[in-house]
């Protein structure tokens, strides 16, 4: 610790490290965005590694610049703050060290957006991660010119591996990355004969319908109508923090100008709800895509209708369409009044057909499952996971009709196995084992889309032609499904080793 060049070794050695760690970040990013590493098939560790390795590499910069100021050699020769943070600022070696200083605060940039990124629009974000080649170029001209150790073997050595490595990533990445972009839109342009156009809408007005449970209504960019839809019907809303959401309309289906939603605040939101109640705008711009209805009510005598927390939302428009002469009746169970949406006019518009259970104000839960059970109505019912499952257990699939927002994990002890898939008109791939269905027909080109890629929201739906699918989702009922030869691709799979599926219409 008395060594008077101490600070001197420890900058130079995290400069060392940074630059090393810089490089593999940079490299680890090039093989996530080509897929190079697709094999592997677990993103999300993947990314979580790039993440911690740009993190530490960012840190020990600041380790560098921080020793380079504790320096009592620097400092005596006039190197303060100024010199290490304003570029041109310094007399020794100017340009050098504002390469540096230059790459420190891109670095710094690409640090804090990926921190944010569930709130920066994509194309945003995409574009500073795109500094990441600037900054390694920066950092090899900083460190070829201004590190005191350029002529030594092991520094010639060590650069000479950094920027060979990483000139054969940047060549990797525009040869991948240029046939992955021909593929995207040779996929996109036969995508746009059979994919549903999204509709740009305006954010018209915002309304506190609970606690915690923020209405919006969209309307359109101009006079013509919204597409019809029918009580049930959901909407996929494209936020411009990248994300895709899908809420349930319940509004007025007579109403063509107009869709209205209800979103409740998540509080493990993965930046949806989050950006809806904390960031949306009244006036904002969004798109959206056309409403698909994969809840929709049947007719039937009588109906119970079950609502758990914001799944009051596709009941609400499933009540409003009935004639007043049907039989009906609805249970809506929340946790506090306080945060259920549309409880009192509910329950002033219809008496005695609402009954309203807030968990709060009662010892014991509300029996619905029983109650359901006994019921010889159709049960028609949206909420949480548990509740959906205590009525699935003891209600008969012939009256059950749910709506999940929060899919079943249906894979359990599942060993997914290759299948080969012929999709009409397009041709025939191999679907390896850890793969998802949907993905290879996607990256083939396929004019097939994909949302929620859950097993909830039904946009992938495929129709089957020859063999047997394996249902692994939870849009709806395997019978249904069967009685309809459609399939979910996202997610399910094949109990037969060759299925042939065609687009649905």
């Amino acid at each position: 610790m008395t060594d008077p060049h101490l600070w001197w070794y420890v900058s130079r050695s995290a400069a060392i490290v940074a630059w090393t760690l810089l490089t593999l970040t940079t490299l680890w990013g090039i093989l996530l965005s080509t897929r190079v590493l697709r094999v592997a098939d677990n993103p999300a560790w993947l990314r979580t590694l790039h993440a911690h390795l740009s993190g530490i590499a960012l840190l020990m910069t600041f380790i560098h610049v921080g020793s380079l100021l504790l320096d009592p050699y620097l400092r005596s020769q006039g190197f303060g703050i100024a010199a290490a943070l304003v570029p041109l600022s310094s007399h020794y070696a100017p340009l050098p060290l504002s390469l540096g200083i230059v790459a420190l605060y891109l670095m710094a940039a690409v640090g804090l957006s990926s921190l944010a990124m569930r709130l920066l629009p994509r194309r945003l974000w995409k574009g500073l991660h795109f500094a990441s080649y600037a900054i390694v170029v920066l950092v090899a001209f900083h460190a070829a010119t201004a590190g005191t150790d350029t002529g030594t073997g092991w520094y010639i050595s060590l650069s000479t591996a950094v920027i060979v490595a990483t000139a054969m990533a940047v060549i990797v990445r525009q040869f991948v990355g240029s046939a992955a972009a021909q593929r995207r839109r040779s996929a996109a342009k036969t995508r746009q004969s059979a994919v549903r156009e999204r509709i740009p809408v305006r954010v018209a007005a915002l309304r506190q319908r609970a606690e915690d449970v923020r209405g919006v209504r969209l309307v359109p960019l101009t006079d013509d109508p919204l597409p019809p839809w029918t009580p049930g019907a959901h909407i996929t809303v494209h936020l411009p923090n990248g994300l895709e959401r899908r809420y349930s309309l319940c509004g007025d289906p007579a109403e063509r100008h107009s869709y209205d939603i209800a979103v409740a605040r998540s509080p493990d939101s993965a930046g949806g709800s989050r950006f809806i109640h904390d960031w949306l705008v009244a006036g904002q711009m969004l798109e959206i895509d056309p409403p698909r209805n994969n809840f929709p009510l049947d007719a039937a005598p009588d109906y119970l209708f079950v609502a758990g927390g914001i799944g009051i939302t596709p009941i609400m428009a499933m009540i409003a369409s009935l004639p007043a002469s049907r039989n009906w009746e609805l249970l809506y169970i929340g946790r506090t009044r306080s945060r259920m949406a549309f409880a009192e006019s509910l329950a002033a518009r219809y008496p005695g057909r609402v009954t309203i259970y807030a968990r709060d104000e009662h010892t014991e839960r509300l029996p619905v499952a029983d109650l359901a059970a006994h019921s010889t109505a159709q049960v028609y019912a949206c909420g949480p996971a548990g509740l959906l499952d205590a009525l699935a257990a003891v209600v008969p699939a012939g009256r059950l009709h749910l709506e999940r927002f929060v899919p079943v994990d249906r894979r359990a002890g599942l060993r997914p196995s290759p299948v080969q898939v012929e999709l009409a008109g397009v041709g025939s791939f191999r679907v390896p084992a850890n793969r998802s269905i949907l993905d290879v027909l996607e990256a083939a080109g396929a004019p097939i889309a994909g949302s929620c890629r859950e097993g909830v929201c039904g946009a992938c739906e495929l129709r089957v032609l020859d063999g047997t699918p394996l249902h692994l989702d939870s849009v709806l009922g395997d019978a249904e499904k069967d009685a309809a030869r459609v399939m979910y691709p996202c997610v399910s799979r094949s109990v037969t080793d060759r299925l042939v599926v065609d687009l649905v219409d």
